[in-house]
């Protein structure tokens, strides 16, 4: 890989670092941090799949106070580069989209490590920020505030830059020593993490108002002729007609709605 190309999966790692603490823009997310690797190694289209593949593995990792969820952030980065490698070296893109997935458990483990070990160099921090909030000094404050949560950007760029000088002849060699069966199961293994993924998903939605419109999407979907776009635009237009129903429900029905003050009068006497 050329230094510009390292230099913004660096860029990418750092802020998905800083991400996986944060959760304000979710560059640490699967979807977005497979996808900008992608983008910038020149692996666009296996990155979005690694990533969607990664994404429905992720759905249900979420941070809960002190509780720190599977480092997404870390097997993410890692996980993409392993796959940038791999492509580079020649592999197909199945091949190395099933061994990114594959690795990407046990790295998002070996995150959560890192960001223990950061959080216990943080601790010096914070009684550093005491001191400059006893002493009313704000900008302090913000500096330390920024110097922390850079460290955790620090703990995902380190491992990435170092991914990236590992030779891709190396990442060649080690796929093809994988056994048929190992390949064979990780790619089932991937399959089934998906569908629990999608049913995570199902399970949020399984509701009465918005059944109709999971079985509708179905049937657009074996429409051929329909593009993402299209999908897109019909999928925004339901959910303004069905928005806009909602509040004229809510309103009192069909008949406040009409204009009609005599059909009104009629209603009350009902």
């Amino acid at each position: 890989m050329s230094f510009i190309t390292i230099a913004l999966i660096v860029l990418i790692a750092f802020l998905a670092g800083m991400e996986g603490i944060l959760d304000q823009w979710q560059f640490h997310q699967p979807l977005v941090a497979c996808t900008l690797i992608g983008l910038v190694s020149g692996h666009l289209e296996a990155g979005i799949i690694l990533g969607g593949t990664l994404q429905m593995m992720a759905l249900g990792w979420a941070n809960v106070g002190a509780a720190v969820a599977p480092d997404a952030a870390l097997a993410s980065v890692a996980s993409a580069i392993l796959m940038v490698l791999a492509l580079n070296s020649g592999a197909d893109q199945g091949q190395a989209i099933t061994t990114a997935i594959a690795v990407a458990v046990p790295l998002s483990v070996a995150g959560l490590f890192l960001t223990m070990v950061v959080r216990t160099l943080a601790i010096p921090v914070v009684h550093i920020m005491d001191g400059a909030a006893a002493r009313g000094d704000f900008f302090a404050i913000d500096l330390w505030s920024i110097i922390a949560i850079c460290m955790q950007g620090i703990r995902i760029a380190i491992p990435a830059a170092a991914l990236c000088f590992i030779p891709s002849e190396a990442v060649m060699g080690a796929l093809n020593m994988m056994p048929a069966w190992l390949n064979e199961g990780m790619t089932i293994g991937g399959g089934m993490v998906a569908a629990v993924g999608y049913a995570m998903v199902i399970n949020m939605m399984a509701t009465r108002e918005v059944w109709p419109f999971f079985a509708l999407g179905f049937c657009l979907a074996a429409i051929s002729q329909l593009t993402l776009i299209a999908l897109g635009v019909i999928g925004i237009s339901l959910a303004l007609l069905y928005l806009g129903l909602k509040d004229a429900a809510k309103a009192g029905g069909g008949a406040a709605g009409s204009g009609d003050p005599l059909g009104d009068i009629l209603d009350d006497y009902e």
